[in-house]
């Protein structure tokens, strides 16, 4: 399932972040989602919290930006845009 992938690898980048900022939680994760992600922020935060339990962004609250433009350069991408930690 490509969410499924997707998902594992956002998880990753946001661990390896917050480990390099001496975190010991992740409060806020943002992420924009381009028009042609096929993630609607609900999608997102479904599978997202399907893959958070056990890591430091377990009990994050979500910001999820969407682009309507399907000619952005990035328009298929879901990218991590910031994360806040504690």
């Amino acid at each position: 399932m490509h969410e499924a992938g997707l998902m594992r690898g956002l998880m990753a980048r946001i661990q390896a972040e917050a480990q390099r900022a001496g975190a010991t939680e992740v409060r806020r994760v943002r992420v924009w989602l381009g028009a042609l992600s096929q993630m609607t922020p609900g999608h997102f935060a479904e599978h997202f919290h399907q893959v958070a339990p056990g890591t430091l962004a377990e009990h994050a609250a979500l910001d999820c930006d969407c682009s309507e433009d399907p000619f952005h350069p990035d328009a298929a991408e879901v990218r991590l845009v910031s994360i806040d930690v504690r």
